[in-house]
């Protein structure tokens, strides 16, 4: 598979951004969320291009071996739709479906509310819409919710996570984060999160020691604090974005997670996901999916499932060459 996919570096928005192609037809952008690369789409890719799609998975802006801007002011909503943007200029698409997992959805819901004309299809992994509030920011919404202690506050902090992560070394970060599937990831107030985690003594099936070894060493090119700076960022976007408050995702759509995500047992995920408010602010959700026994990295997990359910989407909103 590795092969047969095309790399290059495209030039927007004022920096390099990697992407990787396969295929040829009708474009499907795959977003990739926290701690991944465009290496976690690598069972959808060829699903896809044998369909007749053009699979296009691009390392989002500071990881892999696209460039990382110095500075968290750099790593708004704004700032990544905007790369995907001029990237889609570049390669002449029009629109396209976009496949988002983690951040990866962050991220395509807001290409869907900043320029839903470009978009024809959206597919969420993992992370729902999530309807702007206009009383109090992302992050204190969690502080209050879960507790400082809980990941995304921790990772706030410049510096805080990186020399966490760095006792460890990068290749157990990656096999405690990945093959965890972002369980526990609340620590004492006197503890760091990597005090309270063990790495795994075995790999889950989806995930070999081969593809640790690829992602650390696009780890260790880009270093985490780039990827780390999209959680610092967060109510910064939350600031830029209130012009967009009350705003509805229009664009189709169909949200796909698994009963053991982290993020699915994140308090009132789970009861907004399949309530009327959730369709309220997504009109055109085609449908939800809660896959049996998968965790957060679903797309890799269960890959089979994840495929299907994308291409059956696919097939009933656009052609393909086939």
């Amino acid at each position: 598979m590795a092969e047969a996919i095309e790399h290059s570096v495209v030039e927007t928005n004022g920096i390099g951004i990697h992407v990787a192609q396969l295929g040829s037809g009708p474009a499907v952008l795959l977003l990739h969320g926290f701690p991944e690369i465009w290496y976690s789409w690598r069972y959808q890719m060829p699903a896809l291009a044998a369909a007749g799609y053009r699979a296009i998975a691009p390392d989002l802006r500071g990881y892999g071996q696209s460039d990382a801007p110095l500075g968290i002011q750099h790593y708004t909503v704004f700032d990544v739709v905007g790369d995907l943007v001029g990237l889609l200029d570049f390669l002449k698409q029009d629109q396209v479906v976009l496949v988002g997992h983690d951040w990866g959805a962050i991220i395509a819901w807001n290409f869907c509310m900043l320029r839903p004309e470009r978009v024809k299809g959206i597919v969420a992994l993992s992370v729902p819409f999530s309807p702007r509030n206009p009383h109090i920011s992302p992050v204190q919404r969690f502080e209050k919710l879960i507790g400082e202690g809980f990941y995304y506050c921790r990772f706030q902090e410049p510096g805080r996570a990186e020399a966490d992560f760095a006792r460890h070394g990068t290749k157990a970060v990656l096999k405690t984060l990945l093959g965890s599937s972002g369980r526990g990831m609340v620590a004492p107030k006197d503890k760091e999160l990597f005090d309270i985690f063990r790495v795994p003594d075995k790999l889950p099936p989806w995930l070999t020691e081969e593809d640790i070894e690829y992602y650390a060493l696009q780890f260790e090119k880009s270093g985490f604090t780039p990827p780390l700076n999209y959680y610092r960022a967060t109510d910064l976007s939350w600031r830029l974005s209130s012009p967009w408050t009350g705003a509805r995702i229009q664009t189709p759509a169909i949200f796909i997670t698994g009963d053991k995500d982290v993020v699915y047992g994140f308090p009132g995920t789970k009861e907004f996901i399949h309530s009327d408010n959730f369709r309220k602010f997504v009109p055109n959700l085609w449908g939800v999916t809660v896959v049996p026994g998968a965790g957060h990295f679903i797309q890799q997990q269960k890959h089979a499932e994840v495929n299907e359910l994308i291409l059956r989407f696919l097939a009933s909103i656009l052609p393909s060459r086939l």
